[in-house]
């Protein structure tokens, strides 16, 4: 007899078994999700990040994330994140 290998059959288990992932309306959720990862957000938090990023211009965020990751060296980058981008004087996007 012979033994079956470990692993797929056929072309439909292959299809049966792919993970279709859903890419992001805009551009600014994609955004939110990189910091969210890059900065190991608390999942109570990511709908801060999001606001953050639909709300204030992508550059501004941007230069919070850049001065974060070089001005903050403890574990908790994501507080220091939402300091900067709480205390500036920016008005939100208007789209």
């Amino acid at each position: 007899m012979e033994k079956k290998e470990e692993g797929f059959q056929n072309f439909g288990d292959i299809l049966k078994s792919r993970q279709i992932k859903k890419a992001p309306a805009y551009q600014w959720q994609d955004f939110a999700l990189q910091i969210i990862k890059e900065l190991n957000i608390p999942p109570t938090k990511k709908g801060s990040v999001f606001k953050i990023c639909k709300d204030r211009p992508r550059a501004f965020v941007e230069k919070c994330l850049n001065d974060t990751k070089e001005l903050c060296n403890s574990k908790d980058k994501w507080r220091y994140f939402f300091k900067l981008a709480s205390l500036t004087n920016i008005t939100p996007k208007k789209d």
